[in-house]
């Protein structure tokens, strides 16, 4: 015989309602972490030539600085001799010329014997010193770069029509010369057409406060 009273008793126990309150975590989830990766999934690491932007920047401005003392030093050294390529007493503080010693013994190429006409004449004197002085302190200094660099290559292209570097023979006698096309000139006139065309990491700190001068802003070509 089945005990109502103990099956009723059951019933109530099963659906008794828990006296301990269920916990709702209303935190929000954190967000996910993102990695960086390449194409495949694979975490990316920093490229191998980070450190090339910089690197170029320390090249070219050291190319214009080497250039430029290069043109430097030789308008020192012709005003005071100070006896590299030139004598003390050939100085042109001491009345000697700059070009007549160069510009005298183009013996070689097709404009030579105009450059024996201009060897020593005082006017040719100054504008090649200038030159030098001129293309000198604003590659130094990373002021005026693109006209530096412009009268820098046309003073260069003429040295080298001077040399000749293709002639073996001379006067009669040999060059010395040790290539047919290529010379220092031709390597300072590729080396400063690099610097006026990177001009944004060739100026350096003088350059970059040359360039927001209003005439300068005005006139890109004068940076």
């Amino acid at each position: 015989m089945v005990d109502v009273s103990s099956e009723l008793r059951l019933g109530r126990e099963d659906t008794t309602v828990s006296a301990t309150p269920e916990v709702i975590d209303l935190t929000p989830p954190a967000p996910p972490v993102e990695v960086p990766a390449t194409r495949h999934g694979a975490v990316e690491t920093p490229p191998a030539n980070a450190d090339a932007p910089r690197l170029a920047t320390v090249g070219v401005i050291g190319l214009r600085l080497a250039i430029g003392f290069e043109f430097l030093w030789a308008f020192l050294d012709k005003t005071f001799g100070l006896g590299y390529s030139t004598a003390h007493a050939k100085a042109w503080i001491h009345g000697g010329s700059p070009t007549s010693g160069f510009l005298s013994h183009a013996d070689a190429g097709p404009l030579h014997s105009m450059f024996h006409s201009m060897a020593g004449v005082a006017f040719v004197d100054w504008l090649f010193m200038l030159g030098l002085l001129g293309v000198g302190l604003a590659l130094v200094l990373g002021v005026a770069i693109r006209p530096a660099a412009l009268f820098g290559s046309v003073m260069l292209a003429f040295m080298y029509v001077a040399v000749w570097t293709p002639a073996k023979i001379a006067a009669g006698q040999p060059t010395a010369s040790t290539n047919p096309i290529i010379d220092d000139h031709i390597v300072s006139i590729l080396g400063l057409i690099a610097v006026a065309a990177l001009i944004t990491r060739s100026a350096g700190y003088l350059g970059r406060r040359w360039a927001t001068l209003p005439l300068v802003e005005s006139r890109p070509w004068l940076r």
